[in-house]
């Protein structure tokens, strides 16, 4: 019996060790915002749209001026952010397009390996999530094509789209439009106060294989996002589990809805802008939401969130990319460069400011880095460890970061950007610090340093087409 006791009592040292060793490591959140440009957010300046929840976060951590979207639209960004490689290396190369495949290495599966709990929610995008129903952009029954569900790529939990769904009541659209008004189908249109004469958008939110949800799917579709990842948190937490989420809200992708009272704090603005700037702030809302619960858990100071937007803002919107040239679709600054920022309390300083260019390809290798996971060596990634940067460190990207949008290509280093919207046949050079709205264009006085960055950017895409007709990696 004294024997038994002690091996008891060894096992259960040894298991709150290994527990306490879990509860070290912290949380991470990875916080996407859809179609946000760099201008929509107090925190770089907006003085319209109420975002206090993004600026409170954003000053307790560092803010990244010159933060990049691996691709100027939402399907490629969303691949780079979960395996550090870019989309055109994933054979992933525009939305709805391509699909996450289970030869990729991802961060949740990465972390659950760790120990963490992992959940995704909202947005999907990447891949279709039945092969039984008729759903949103690509969905059919019996086509397996681009079949690609959370829980082939690490992900325990989820609940999510395939695609865009509206912002307010995300499963209905009206059978009629206010036009005049500026409503429509593509635009978006006042929250539907009759039910009964709504249509499905046809679209649904995906809980399982094939298993779709049928409850709490009215109102604001940032709360219905947020009112699934709560409870993931809370049952990590009680299970002493350190949790992983990535949380990928629909706003403000377009179509944008919002009730009467929702626009009313915007009513000095036109229609369009009261829909718009309402469903911004509706999504800030849930987001100081989540970080009450963090705080009332106990689990604020050591979680690491992450807030980015997946490209610039659409075109013919209130959206705003600030000083930057062109917007969604372009890989002019205006579509890639976004809002974002990194809070961990209990290791990054509050009130950062960072100049340092990075993008969502560096997601991975930080996380990786941070935590001293194992990584195949000969696996090529395109992003960096940000550690250094978290740290204060000023010191220059060693590694440009490529980008390849159909026809559209570029290499941006520290200072320049070498961009070309013709498939190569002409480029344009640009120095970033002294000229970041993009208008002179420098190629002619700098040729040489140019046919450098031109020989550099066209082995990276070689590099990326040889990764992606490997299909065995």
């Amino acid at each position: 019996m004294i024997r038994l006791s002690v091996s008891l009592l060894l096992f259960f040292c040894l298991s709150c060790e290994l527990i306490t060793t879990q509860r070290s490591d912290p949380n991470i959140i990875l916080i996407m915002s859809d179609d946000l440009g760099w201008g929509d957010t107090g925190f770089n300046g907006n003085t319209v749209i109420n975002t206090p929840n993004l600026d409170m976060l954003a000053n307790k951590g560092i803010v990244f001026n010159r933060f990049y979207s691996a691709s100027a639209v939402c399907s490629p960004t969303r691949g780079s952010c979960l395996t550090g490689r870019n989309p055109y290396r994933l054979g992933i190369p525009g939305a709805n397009t391509g699909h996450l495949r289970q030869e990729e290495i991802t961060l949740p599966e990465l972390l659950k390996e760790r120990g963490y709990s992992t959940g995704h929610f909202g947005k999907w995008h990447l891949g279709t999530l039945t092969t039984k129903a008729r759903d949103a952009n690509r969905g059919r029954p019996g086509d397996f094509s681009n079949y690609s569900i959370p829980s082939m790529h690490g992900f325990d939990t989820w609940f999510v789209t395939e695609s865009k769904v509206p912002t307010y009541d995300p499963m209905h659209k009206p059978t009629f439009f206010d036009t005049e008004k500026g409503e429509s189908l593509r635009y978006g249109w006042k929250a539907i106060e009759d039910k009964a004469s709504a249509e499905n958008y046809g679209t649904r939110y995906w809980k399982g294989e094939e298993i779709s949800e049928t409850e709490n799917l009215e109102g604001d579709d940032s709360k219905i996002i947020m009112d699934r990842v709560l409870p993931f948190i809370e049952k990590s937490v009680d299970n002493g589990q350190v949790f992983f989420s990535t949380i990928w809200l629909h706003t403000p992708h377009l179509p944008v809805v919002a009730t009467t009272i929702m626009m009313n704090t915007y009513s000095e603005y036109s229609y369009r802008e009261q829909i718009y700037y309402a469903c911004i702030t509706a999504m800030d809302e849930q987001i100081g939401r989540l970080w009450k619960k963090l705080e009332e858990l106990g689990e604020a100071e050591n979680t690491m969130i992450w807030f980015c937007s997946d490209n610039g803002p659409e075109r013919d919107t209130p959206g705003s990319a600030g000083p930057f040239r062109e917007r969604k679709r372009s890989l002019y600054e205006g579509g890639v460069r976004v809002p974002a920022f990194c809070v961990w309390p209990s290791k990054i300083n509050p009130g950062q400011v960072s100049d340092f260019p990075c993008y969502t390809s560096d997601y991975l290798p930080t996380i990786v880095d941070f935590l001293n996971l194992s990584y195949p060596d000969d696996r090529p990634l395109d992003g960096i460890s940000l550690v250094k940067v978290l740290n204060g460190s000023t010191e220059e990207r060693q590694k440009p970061m490529g980008f390849h949008y159909y026809e559209k290509m570029s290499w941006v280093t520290d200072e320049y950007k070498l961009l070309s919207v013709d498939n190569g046949n002409t480029f344009e050079l640009y120095n970033i610090l002294e000229d970041k709205s993009e208008i002179q264009n420098i190629i002619q006085n700098n040729s040489e340093m140019a046919n450098q960055m031109k020989n550099d950017l066209l082995n990276w895409i070689e590099s990326c087409k040889r990764s992606n007709e490997e299909v065995d990696y």
